[in-house]
């Protein structure tokens, strides 16, 4: 089971009218979007949404400055998730994200979750996965950018010759994450 994740903006959209492909931004900011810091054990996460998605889960306080703090039911079920996973009970998340980013991105994210859960994959082999094989380093620059932290588990990439590399929570945070998997499994 895969998270769903939705492309919203930059979509390409045929023209009926004149049999061109145009392209143009297909999603409105309709909700004011919402969030709350939530105490796990690796630290505070900040879990945003917006229009019933998932948008943001960050580490430590880091709110969007237009952004509410208020726990909505997808924030909630978020956190059930999150805690379950943290216990050892989840091994799948199965929340409704919505993720903006290039098409490279996307296509690196989407080959994030086909990761299974306590292995782990080199940005390398991800490159390849997604059809770019010298990409590595453009994988490793999606990977800092993936918005959605431990649900697209880019904490499962390590370098080719097995090292942990980078991470947005810090290397600690990453070695933990790991370790819980591979003690969970």
């Amino acid at each position: 089971k895969t998270v769903p994740v939705r492309f919203v903006r930059n979509r390409l959209e045929f023209s009926r009218k004149n049999g061109t492909v145009n392209k143009h931004r297909s999603f409105r900011k309709t909700a004011m979007p919402f969030y709350r810091i939530i105490p796990f054990p690796i630290g505070e996460l900040t879990v945003m949404e917006e229009n019933g998605c998932i948008v943001c889960i960050k580490f430590g306080k880091q709110p969007s400055d237009n952004a509410l703090e208020r726990e909505t039911p997808v924030i909630a079920e978020a956190a059930r998730q999150l805690e379950a996973y943290f216990d050892g009970r989840l091994k799948t998340f199965d929340l409704p994200l919505n993720m903006t980013g290039t098409p490279f991105r996307m296509k690196t994210w989407e080959a994030l979750k086909t990761i299974p859960y306590g292995e782990t994959r080199s940005y390398g082999d991800i490159a390849r996965q997604i059809g770019c094989p010298k990409a590595f380093r453009a994988v490793g620059m999606a990977n800092h950018h993936n918005p959605v932290s431990i649900v697209v588990p880019c904490h499962r990439v390590i370098g080719s010759d097995g090292s942990l590399t980078g991470y947005g929570g810090g290397l600690p945070i990453k070695v933990r994450l790991l370790e819980l998997e591979k003690r969970c499994l």
